[in-house]
């Protein structure tokens, strides 16, 4: 069976020859950079000191190589915008080191000078001359979003600052995606999973307008929680925008990647914490839900793409609504917050809805267990969440840097050996 029909099957709620497993399929399911090189290292895929490129430079996410795709059983690709978050394009690689040590590759525009107290600064679409959007802190591994927020005056508040990096697709990225999609299509038997960087309604990580030399409108993590509350009116006119956008965007992707692609990333907004979502379903209800449902019955009506959820934290008590809206998949499934006993998950929720991740702790077990804690704990979420499909391994969000290698060779062995249907 080949990649391609295991992830539609498993989609389909069908039971594949084994299940599939995604390493790097979109920016919450990949690996950073710094194990990504110490893992090639560990397979003896490259000489030593041979560099590994980051392909999403706000978490320093490293490439997932075609080689390294084919010794892991990786089932699913990336199909995504050539343009970072930070408003450059990934092209004109040059090398750099982390603070580890480790040699990376990074895009032409990534900011490569520390400041006085060691810390490094990164420039929208790499201009210094305009005030940083993100710290790497000294001996850290990722940036930190740095708030850019103008004093707030609600009545100047204008809808269209909070939309101006979001535009109507160009014929340059529409063609760059049908290359590309057709690229992966042809040259691979992967499923393909697309994030297209359609308008997303509220995710944290685009707020602060990191692409933009002088982000204007509500830019402040804290601020634009608040507002959802607030402000309520003037979000939802924001993301009536957005919509309207998206939708467009839809339209002019649709004809050009066609069928190849199995899933999209359709939202991305965290609404969880550790013990519990911290919004209320009323404002979920309100102000996301209707424009969620927008996009996935344009896309369910046009397409045969499944539609994708990623939402980090305690998330059960709205999983009806995910559904509702018409999600067809949920990510990262972490199962360590409160209310997300996997059993429970399947039970309730299984027949409706796809697992894309759960498979494995990221916050506990992979970085600090042992290899044979890892291996019981991804065998327990096969036994739970293979029956019936329904579920693509992926670890809870990605892998991060200093996870023991042995622990990342003991979770892909063990997907791999109780992965097979007839599950064990």
């Amino acid at each position: 069976m080949t990649s391609r029909e295991r992830v539609n099957l498993a989609l389909n709620h069908h039971e594949p020859d084994q299940i599939p497993l995604d390493l790097g399929g979109f920016e919450c399911s990949g690996m950073h950079v710094a194990t990504v090189y110490r893992l090639r290292q560990a397979l003896k895929l490259d000489p030593p000191g041979t560099p590994v490129k980051v392909i999403e430079p706000f978490q320093m996410l490293g490439e997932i190589e075609p080689d390294l795709i084919e010794v892991l059983g990786v089932d699913v690709v990336p199909l995504c915008s050539n343009m970072t978050v930070f408003g450059f394009e990934n092209e004109g690689w040059k090398p750099w080191t982390l603070f580890d040590g480790t040699p990376v590759l990074v895009p032409e525009r990534f900011n490569t000078e520390p400041e006085p107290n060691g810390d490094v600064l990164m420039y929208p679409e790499g201009d210094k001359s305009v005030a940083p959007c993100a710290r790497m802190p000294k001996n850290g591994f990722f940036f930190d979003a740095m708030v850019r927020q103008e004093p707030i005056v609600d009545s100047k508040l204008n809808i269209e600052d909070n939309l101006e990096e979001f535009t109507l697709i160009s014929d340059a990225e529409l063609e760059y995606l049908g290359r590309e999609a057709e690229r992966l299509y042809r040259e691979t038997d992967k499923a393909i999973l697309a994030s297209f960087g359609l308008p997303d309604f509220g995710d944290i990580a685009r707020v602060p307008g990191l692409s933009l030399k002088c982000p204007k409108g509500i830019r402040d993590v804290e601020e634009w929680y608040v507002s959802l509350s607030m402000r309520r009116d003037h979000v939802y006119k924001i993301f009536e925008r957005l919509c309207e956008i998206g939708l467009q965007n839809l339209e002019k992707i649709w004809p050009v990647v066609g069928d190849r692609i199995a899933a999209v990333v359709v939202a991305g907004a965290d609404f969880g914490a550790q013990n519990g979502p911290f919004i209320s379903l009323r404002a979920y209800r309100d102000l996301f839900k209707p424009f969620h449902k927008q996009y996935n019955d344009w896309i369910h009506q046009n397409t045969p793409w499944k539609t994708f959820f990623h939402s980090c934290g305690s998330m059960r008590a709205m999983l009806r609504d995910f559904i509702d809206a018409g999600f067809d998949i949920f990510n990262p499934v972490q199962c360590s917050a409160a209310g997300m006993d996997a059993a429970g998950l399947k039970e309730d929720f299984g027949d409706r809805l796809t697992f894309w991740g759960g498979g494995v702790d990221t916050q506990r077990t992979l970085p600090f267990g042992t290899p044979e804690e890892v291996r019981k704990e991804v065998r327990e979420r096969i036994r739970t969440f293979g029956p019936g499909g329904g579920f693509v391994f992926n670890t809870v969000h990605n892998v991060q840097a200093l996870v023991p290698i042995e622990n990342v060779l003991a979770f892909n062995e063990t997907v791999r050996e109780f992965g097979r249907y007839p599950l064990p």
